[in-house]
């Protein structure tokens, strides 16, 4: 019998290699598939044992498909009563086109109805067509003008091994395939180091870094116990066939469960500092019924002595610099520990290569969903591990030898922000600046409010990197960010998996507008927190006395900007000394925290404007987590420009007003389209100048501090004067220590109204 297994790209060659070892027959790897021969057993068994086969087909035969009659004609000329009972379900499943067929689904059904046609005429009776849940599967595989016919005998895929579904909730980590776990096992020869093992009467030991979610280590214990992957499945393609071999097929079954009673053993240590990926894992052995315990590796364990290591990092995205470097990192740590043992890594980076230290002697191609990625297999011996910086007691690898120099520096300057922050009590603040030119990032420290730390506050950084400007070797630029990302947190003691990177474009862009808008929603449910809802992804941190929710995976900005610090502390002076109605106005007010310290300053109504509802919404959170609710603080949804030419015409004055606008800003809700602050800000300070209070008996009027971050601003003074409108300059006293390197980080006037 002719026969067919498909499997995905790239794994073509180790799936020959695997039928080849069961003893079939004119072996054959093509694109996708492995074609072979032999008589039913061996096909039973390849969807017994194979971990690598998606399907095995069994070809019925080849017909012409130049049209839609020919396949017709064709199918309907096969021998259907020898394979398709009478009483059993069937579905087609059909694959290609070609210039006369060109949808799959009109394939399927010019098949279906040659088949039912043939039984009909043959049989007198009607098969019944179930395409949900078929006692037969016909495969149509359609190529150039030819059509191969066959029978599915696998049923579900065979990579559905039922393990790997965690029942009753979702899985906190998205597991590796298990014919992909299976692969990396395959690659490092595993089934053969399991078998020595064996003659030495010793246990065979798997490292598995990442493992898959627990597929990897499921995987590997099946190969060493020897227990056929398809052992647990209830159902099973061709139990509909006719032709059905039931005593081959009990007889294949009783070995394998033989086989599966022997005694022999497997040692599986994995490491894995993704959260939930230990509990994950056990419940997917415990599925597999697998009762070897892996030993879990913490921060100072030993690896010991390892006969194959294997590395998952196909999650691992090069879009995701935080995520990557602090995964090459533990990448570079388990070259180390497994020392001479050969090791597979299945990852979408060639840059793993220089991570482990190592250079590949064998590399697959392979597809891990819609992205390329590479199965890359490392001898015993290293090529030379990276370079290593000391921090401390910890030895973090570097891809380029200056990072020293920026280990160095940080450390420095680390040293002399806590001491400051302690003496200030601050606990955000920025720790580095771009002070190094090659290594242009920002770091910012974040210290979890004490209202939800337990015993040790978290601490996050929230890291800015601005994209390089041409000319520079974006290789370098990337392995010197890596390098960042993974001595930053080693340095600054703060857990890698708290650590978040964003990336700006010197060029003009999007706004905070632009930002909400196309924030992602994170799942799960919030909870109150201090009298107000926290978001899941959400956390709080402290300042001025103050509570805030901040955000940092999604979100440019994570909701509270530190260079301000002094500014809100200015309002929260100007509030207490504000006489009056004590009213307050914020406008493009992002997250409210301006409010906030307005409010506690004394302001008995607040007015906080902005276009983005999700801005509102954080904003109305802070207020509320700090005390501040009522009909006396009001949110308003509005294009600011249009909201304040409608407040001149009303009786609405304001006795403090905080404007902090974006540098540019474009939304179809706008009333001009879009924002320049350069462009606009004469127009927008006019307006704002005419909602403050005027002064009685001599005395001061309503004041408004206006602040942008485009560093060229240059106010129109003159045009300002002629519309009676008073602006100073007070950005010197508003630069906190942390941001003094650079002073334009900010530019921030007092406006009043002449």
């Amino acid at each position: 019998m002719e026969f067919f297994a498909t499997c995905p790209k790239g794994f073509e060659r180790l799936l020959a290699q695997e039928l080849t070892g069961m003893g079939c027959r004119q072996v054959r790897p093509l694109k996708g598939q492995v074609s072979f021969a032999g008589e039913v057993g061996d096909a039973y068994r390849a969807c017994l044992w194979s971990r690598l086969a998606s399907r095995v087909v069994l070809v019925l035969c080849r017909v012409d498909a130049s049209s839609s009659d020919a396949l017709y004609d064709g199918v309907r000329s096969y021998a259907w009563p020898e394979h398709l009972a009478l009483g059993t379900t069937f579905a087609i499943d059909a694959h290609g086109t070609n210039a006369a067929l060109r949808n799959t689904q009109f394939v399927a059904l010019r098949a279906k109805d040659a088949i039912t046609d043939e039984l009909l005429a043959r049989t007198g009776a009607r098969p019944v067509v179930d395409a949900h849940n078929p006692g037969l599967t016909v495969v149509v595989r359609i190529s150039r003008d030819r059509a191969l016919v066959g029978i599915d005998l696998s049923g579900v895929p065979l990579f559905k091994r039922g393990y790997e579904s965690l029942p009753g909730r979702r899985a906190p980590i998205a597991p590796l395939r298990p014919d992909y776990a299976a692969a990396l096992l395959c690659s490092g020869n595993w089934a053969g180091i399991c078998a020595d093992a064996r003659e030495k009467g010793t246990s065979p030991v798997l490292y598995a870094l990442y493992s898959g979610a627990g597929s990897i280590l499921v995987e590997a214990a099946g190969i060493a116990l020897d227990r056929a992957p398809g052992l647990s499945r209830h159902r099973w393609g061709f139990e509909g066939w006719a032709q059905h071999d039931h005593e081959s097929w009990e007889r294949l079954l009783g070995e394998a469960r033989e086989r599966a009673s022997s005694s022999h053993d497997v040692e599986l240590v994995a490491r894995d500092v993704r959260r939930g990926s230990e509990g994950s894992s056990t419940q997917m052995l415990h599925a597999a019924g697998i009762e070897e315990v892996p030993r879990w590796l913490r921060e100072n364990d030993a690896a010991g002595q390892v006969d194959l290591a294997i590395a998952d990092l196909s999650w691992v995205s090069v879009d995701e610099p935080a995520v990557q470097a602090n995964a090459l990192e533990l990448a570079a740590r388990a070259s180390r520990e497994v020392g001479e043992a050969p090791m597979v890594a299945l990852s979408g980076d060639a840059i793993i290569d220089d991570a482990l230290g190592r250079e590949a002697s064998d590399m697959t191609s392979v597809l891990v969903g819609r992205d390329d990625a590479c199965i890359r297999v490392y001898g015993a011996a290293a090529a030379g591990a990276p370079q290593r910086v000391d921090v401390g007691d910890r030895h973090v690898s570097v891809y380029v030898p200056a990072s020293d120099q920026f280990a160095a520096r940080l450390q420095k300057v680390a040293r002399q922000r806590a001491k400051w922050a302690r003496r200030e009590d601050v606990t955000c603040y920025r720790v580095y600046d771009a002070d190094l030119p090659d290594y242009a990032v920002t770091i910012d420290r974040f210290e979890e409010s004490v209202e939800t730390a337990r015993e040790t506050p978290r601490v996050w950084l929230q890291m800015y990197e601005y994209a390089a400007p041409k000319g520079i070797d974006e290789e370098l630029a990337r392995k010197r960010l890596l390098d960042v990302l993974a001595l930053s947190p080693a340095i600054l003691g703060v857990d890698p998996r708290n650590v978040y990177l964003r990336t700006r474009q010197r060029a003009r862009g999007g706004s905070q507008y632009a930002d909400e808008a196309s924030a992602p929603s994170r799942r799960g449910k919030p909870r109150v927190v201090g009298g107000a809802e926290l978001v899941p992804g959400a956390h709080l941190v402290d300042e001025g006395g103050l509570t805030f929710e901040v955000n940092f995976s999604t979100r440019m900005d994570c909701g509270i900007f530190l260079d301000h610090r002094e500014t809100r502390a200015m309002l929260r002076e100007m509030a207490k000394r504000t006489e009056g109605s004590k009213r307050f106005l914020n406008l493009f007010a992002y997250t409210g925290s301006a409010t906030c310290y307005a409010a506690d300053g004394g302001m008995r109504h607040t007015t906080t404007v902005d276009l983005s509802r999700p801005s509102l919404d954080w904003a109305r959170r802070n207020m509320a987590r700090n005390g501040f609710t009522g009909k006396e603080h009001e949110f308003v949804q509005a294009d600011v420009l249009s909201w304040i030419s409608e407040q001149r015409h009303s009786a609405n004055r304001w006795d403090l007003v905080f404007c902090d606008v974006p540098t540019f800003s474009n939304s179809q809700r706008m009333r001009k389209g879009s924002f320049d602050v350069q462009r606009d800000h004469v127009e927008l300070l006019i307006g704002v100048s005419r909602l403050l209070t005027r002064g009685r008996d001599g005395g001061a009027g309503g004041i408004c501090v206006f602040s942008c971050n485009l560093r060229t601003f240059k106010p129109d003074v003159d045009a300002l004067a002629k519309a009676g409108v008073v602006i100073e300059d007070i950005t010197e006293k508003t630069i906190p220590e942390d941001f003094a390197r650079n002073k334009r980080v900010h530019h921030c006037y007092l406006v009043k109204r002449g």
